[in-house]
């Protein structure tokens, strides 16, 4: 099965399911890895910074957000808020190891984070399971789609 970027940008959903029916084509070349570690990592800044031209450049045209309280955000909902100063971070800390699963051109990330600020002007500290959908296409890795679901307090 072939998948182009384009197609894959359009349909975020044939990503997940994709990915999830194809575990044989996991590429875990430590180069793929890493380049891809370093494209969350300048997400993480972008976002900390409240850099919309970055942020532009990372998520793809079609991008969506599913935040804590279950609320899904477009690309340009998104930039909006950062731009009014409605969605702010002050911290993100990775609280466990990242797990990195590369399909092809399809990445999947999943972690544990401790965040600290709004979004959407809503407070939105606390502990929460990450997951990000990634492409790589000819400029590189971009964000199709994330969502955090707040954990319970122990």
């Amino acid at each position: 099965m072939h998948y182009s970027v384009h197609s894959h940008q359009r349909c975020p959903a044939i990503i997940c399911v994709w990915a999830i029916r194809n575990p044989s084509r996991v590429r875990g070349a430590a180069g793929v890895s890493k380049r891809f570690r370093q494209a969350i990592e300048k997400y993480r800044a972008a976002l900390l910074r409240r850099d919309s031209s970055a942020l532009e450049q990372i998520w793809t045209d079609d991008y969506f957000f599913v935040n804590a309280a279950g609320e899904m955000l477009t690309k340009g909902q998104r930039l909006a808020n950062l731009k009014s100063g409605a969605t702010i971070l002050e911290s993100i800390n990775e609280e466990e190891d990242l797990k990195v699963r590369i399909h092809q051109n399809t990445a999947v990330a999943t972690s544990r984070v401790t965040i600290k600020g709004r979004y959407s002007g809503q407070p939105s500290s606390g502990q929460y399971r990450s997951i990000h959908i990634w492409i790589k296409g000819p400029t590189g890795w971009q964000l199709v789609a994330n969502q955090l679901t707040a954990l319970a307090a122990k």
